[in-house]
């Protein structure tokens, strides 16, 4: 018992001069953390005594991580729009999305002035097909105001089962007052890249969004594109990458490899930190032939697709049409954490090839180009054109009643099979070139540069 007691006196006399090292220890770190970083230690003193009375003296018990997750969120939405912290779902429902498949509305949104904006919608999903369009300000997800709502918490309000409802309330330049768009969640298969023929010679690709898989995709359409064309190198090619929210940055640097020459500059980046600090330039690989290329972008084109439209308008290799673009100039890095969540943090800022930065500016198209409506026109006439018959007390046909009574008749029965086939027509797949004004410019513009080529004038 002696030895038990003189033991227990050691040992508590050790753990009194540990104390004391460690309190002088603490004492010395708190003295270097001032020098250091001035008041970064009275700082993080105040958020632990903040932490402390919440978790003391707030009404209901608190869980911890709730506390720690929510001021993390707190933190990184005082520095940029795109800066969040995802939590381990979130985290693992990003990286599902960059493989091309998520649930939800198919909505790339961001905070543009404190208000929850539409980038742009993506093709063929719930949010598409109910009309939402880019710059659409939500206000409100169902009954919830989006004001004081961060990207994340927004994207969660927004996610859900299939085959259930969400209402969003939209305000919309023209709008007089907020509406109210119903959607259906679905899951989002997005497809990077579409394709096909516009004519003999021409080629149409659409890139909806920069995925792991875009590079490889678009390859695989180039050579398509090459062998519905009988096998002879294109005329002319139109880009289109409106409503394209963008993606990955080496897909981008990827794309943009296939038309621009061997060593040229693609893409750098600059940032605080060395890693940050990148230069992309074109690889040796095999390029496209030098056909015109016409470059489609809009006020849904960000981030990658700008990376693309940049880099081919400063070295001259295409024309860019339609209007000018979102203005996402930054990059951000994904930061994995400790539990599985994750960091988005926003580390550089991209210039294009020639030094610009398009932060919160955007891309100027070389040819501005608004979207119209095409007119509708009845099948076998032009509604543009006035001729001789509409023209007041112009002279009738001199050939007599029967053949005015035979060509009424006839365009009775005409008038009569128009209708039959403009109900055919609308149960027929939509030709994008009667209703795409924007892609319609593209392809006259590629047209005339053929004819210009042939005249010997040089590519402008």
């Amino acid at each position: 018992m002696l030895k038990s007691g003189r033991t227990k006196k050691i040992a508590l006399g050790f753990i009194i001069v540990v104390v004391m090292l460690a309190g002088f220890i603490g004492i010395s770190t708190r003295r270097h953390c001032d020098a250091q970083s001035g008041k970064e230690y009275e700082y993080i003193g105040l958020f632990t005594d903040v932490m402390t009375i919440v978790k003391k003296s707030y009404v209901e018990e608190v869980d911890s991580q709730k506390l720690i997750y929510g001021a993390i969120n707190g933190m990184l939405s005082a520095l940029d729009p795109h800066s969040s912290f995802m939590s381990p779902e979130t985290f693992k429902e990003m990286k599902v999305e960059t493989k091309g498949a998520f649930g939800g509305l198919g909505i790339e949104i961001s905070m543009k002035e404190g208000i929850l904006t539409v980038i742009s919608p993506i093709e063929d999903t719930p949010a598409q097909r109910a009309g939402i369009k880019s710059g659409d300000q939500i206000l409100r997800i169902d009954e919830r105001f989006t004001k004081d709502l961060t990207i994340t918490d927004a994207v969660k309000r927004m996610r859900g089962v299939k085959g259930s409802k969400v209402v969003l309330t939209i305000m919309r330049e023209g709008f007089e007052r907020p509406r109210e768009f119903t959607l259906v969640r679905d899951i989002i298969q997005v497809k990077s890249v579409k394709f096909r023929m516009l004519e003999n010679g021409y080629g149409y690709l659409r890139i909806a969004q920069f995925q792991e898989r875009t590079d490889e995709d678009m390859s695989k359409a180039l050579k398509t594109l090459v062998e519905q064309n009988h096998g002879k190198q294109l005329s002319g090619l139109v880009l289109d990458l409106r409503n394209d929210p963008g993606g990955l940055l080496d897909q981008a640097v990827r794309v943009s490899d296939h038309f621009i020459e061997n060593g040229k500059m693609i893409v750098y980046t600059e940032g605080r930190e060395k890693e940050s600090q990148m230069k992309f330039t074109a690889s040796a690989r095999d390029k496209e032939p030098g056909y015109p290329i016409v470059v489609l972008i809009n006020g849904g084109s960000a981030s990658a697709s700008e990376i693309v439209a940049g880099a081919m308008q400063d070295h001259k290799r295409a024309i860019l049409m339609g209007t000018q673009s979102f203005g996402k100039g930054s990059v951000q890095t994904i930061i994995p954490l400790t539990d599985a969540s994750g960091l988005r943090l926003t580390t550089a800022r991209y210039f294009t090839p020639s030094g610009r930065s398009i932060q919160a500016k955007g891309i100027t198209p070389d040819i501005v180009v608004e979207q119209l409506e095409m007119p509708k026109q009845k099948s076998g006439q032009d509604s543009m054109f006035i001729r001789e018959k509409d023209l007041e007390n112009h002279f009738e046909n001199s050939d007599g009643g029967k053949k005015n009574t035979e060509k009424k008749d006839a365009e009775k029965k005409e008038t009569a099979e128009n209708k039959d086939k403009e109900t055919a027509d609308e149960k027929k797949p939509v030709d994008q070139l009667k209703v795409d004004y924007q892609l319609v410019r593209a392809l006259d513009l590629l047209k005339g540069w053929e004819i210009l080529k042939k005249m010997g004038v040089e590519r402008p």
